[in-house]
């Protein structure tokens, strides 16, 4: 099966069939999607600030890993799965759009920045656990984690308004903005008769 063959399944399917002609069940997973990203955004941003020195330097950089990493991987598996509803309804245009692309390589330098950290300054981190900021290597990873998950968050927002099917609707040139509303020539309302009041 090529991939163009899988795509076409993919939005054949009944849950993507469901899903897009729905009126109410892509915007409100396109939502949930949002509330994941940034949920997934504010907790990793909590740590990276804290790593580069920026806040909360009083406390234990190992405790807030403890504290927040659970709800940033509970964040991430909703994100994922909301994404992959939204991108089986329309597989073939997403797969072909250059910031779709983009966004995914943008994901996975975002998990590789995390396992150089991990490989880096994650082993030290108990020498540096309570000091003010990381090591120059953590503080590098905070840094880049940051720039890539806005890039994600910008690049999201962008798809959206490049990869839509919808058919422009071409509006007459000689269309008056009066005949749109019913009522008298100037554009009043009309008069209700004696008999409907």
């Amino acid at each position: 099966m090529d991939i163009s063959t899988f795509l076409a399944s993919l939005e054949a399917s009944a849950i993507a069939t469901r899903i897009r002609d729905g009126l109410y069940l892509f915007p409100m997973i396109e939502s949930t999607h949002v509330v994941g990203l940034a949920m997934v955004f504010g907790t990793i941003a909590i740590v990276d600030l804290r790593m580069l020195g920026l806040a909360s330097n009083r406390r234990s950089v190992k405790r807030m890993f403890s504290d927040l990493l659970k709800w940033t991987w509970a964040a991430f598996a909703l994100t994922a799965a909301t994404g992959l509803l939204m991108f089986i309804t329309n597989a073939g245009v997403y797969y072909h759009n250059t910031l779709f692309r983009v966004k995914m390589v943008l994901l996975v330098l975002a998990g590789l920045n995390m396992l150089v950290f991990e490989l880096t300054a994650g082993r030290s981190i108990h020498r540096w656990d309570e000091a003010p900021s990381a090591p120059r290597s953590g503080k590098a990873a905070a840094a880049l984690s940051l720039v890539l998950w806005i890039s994600v968050i910008f690049v999201g927002r962008w798809i959206g308004f490049t990869t839509t099917r919808a058919t422009p609707v071409s509006v007459p040139a000689d269309v008056n903005f009066d005949d749109l509303f019913p009522g008298t020539p100037d554009g009043a309302a009309p008069e209700v008769p004696p008999d409907k009041k």
